[in-house]
C-alpha cells in the first residue's frame, strides 16, 4: 500500500515531534535525587549532626554550586554524592540505582563508572606523566583499551595541554595540574562531576580560567556538575546555587 506524499511528509513531521518531546523529557528527568539525607557522628555525649534533612535533584546538564563556611557540611555532603561515605539516614538515587545497596566491590566499579572528582589538591601520582595521570582512571576499572590513551590525548587537548603530555605533575604549574586532574576526572565519561574546592589552591585569574573550563566541559558532555567553593567568583558560574548554613541546604 503506497502512502500518500502528504501523509508521508505528515507522519515524518509526527515521528520527529515524537523523538523531540522524547529527548527532551529524558534530559529533564532527574537521574541525582537526594532524598532526607541526614549525617551525624556519635560521641560521648549527644550525637554530632553535620547533615540536616538535605533534599534535592538534578537534571543531566544541571550546574549547581554549593556555598556555605567551613564546617558547614559541604564537603560531607560531596562525599556521600561520591559514595565515599554513607548517610546516617535518607537515600541517594544515581540514574535510578542507590549505590548503597551494592556489594563493595560493585560499588567501586559504579563510582568509577559514573562519578569523576576535583579536588581542593590535584592528587596527580609525580611518578607518572601527565598523559599517564589521566590513564589512571581507567585502571580503577580494570582495563586499558588501546584506544584509551587517544582519548587521554584528546583530553588533555582538550584542557589546553596538548603540548604537556610527557611533562611530570613537578614540571606544571598549578593551574597546569589542576587542568590534569580535570581531563583525570572526565576520562570515564562520568554522568556526576563533583568538585571540592576546585579553585581553592589558585590565583584569581587561574581559578577563573579553571572554572569556565569546568562548566564549558561540564556542559559539552551533559554531565552534572557539582561545586562546593567559598569563592564568590566560581559559585557565579553556575546558573544554581544554594547555601549550606549548619548542616541545612537551602
Amino acid at each position: 500500500m503506497r502512502i500518500p506524499q502528504r501523509r508521508r511528509c505528515n507522519l515524518e513531521i509526527e515521528m520527529t515531534t515524537l523523538s523531540y518531546q522524547s529527548s527532551v523529557a529524558s534530559s529533564s528527568t532527574p537521574s541525582l535525587c537526594v532524598q532526607n539525607v541526614t549525617k551525624s557522628y556519635p560521641t560521648p555525649a549527644d550525637p554530632l549532626v553535620v547533615l540536616r534533612d538535605v533534599s534535592f535533584s538534578l537534571s543531566p546538564g544541571d550546574r549547581l554550586a554549593i556555598i556555605g563556611p567551613s564546617g558547614s557540611g559541604k564537603s560531607t555532603l560531596l562525599n556521600i554524592l561520591g559514595t565515599l561515605d554513607q548517610p546516617t539516614s535518607g537515600t541517594v538515587s544515581i540514574e535510578g540505582v542507590n549505590p548503597f545497596s551494592l556489594s563493595a566491590k560493585k560499588l567501586a566499579h559504579f563510582r568509577s563508572e559514573k562519578i569523576g572528582f576535583v579536588f581542593q589538591d590535584h592528587h596527580l601520582l609525580p611518578q607518572c606523566s601527565a598523559l599517564e595521570n589521566v590513564l589512571v582512571a581507567k585502571l580503577a576499572l580494570g582495563r586499558v583499551a588501546d584506544d584509551d590513551a587517544q582519548r587521554a590525548g584528546e583530553l588533555l587537548r582538550e584542557v589546553g595541554l596538548e603540548g604537556r603530555a610527557t611533562h611530570l605533575p613537578a614540571e606544571l604549574s598549578g593551574g597546569e595540574r589542576q587542568r590534569v586532574a580535570i581531563a583525570r576526572a572526565l576520562m570515564n565519561s562520568p554522568r556526576l562531576l563533583l568538585c571540592d574546592e576546585p579553585t581553592g589552591n589558585l590565583d584569581t585569574k587561574t581559578g577563573a580560567a579553571v572554572g569556565e573550563l569546568l562548566t564549558r566541559l561540564a556542559q559539552q558532555t551533559n554531565a552534572i556538575l557539582i561545586a562546593v567553593t567559598h569563592s564568590p567568583a566560581l559559585a557565579e558560574m553556575f546558573p544554581r546555587k544554594m547555601g549550606m548554613v549548619d548542616g541545612k541546604l537551602e
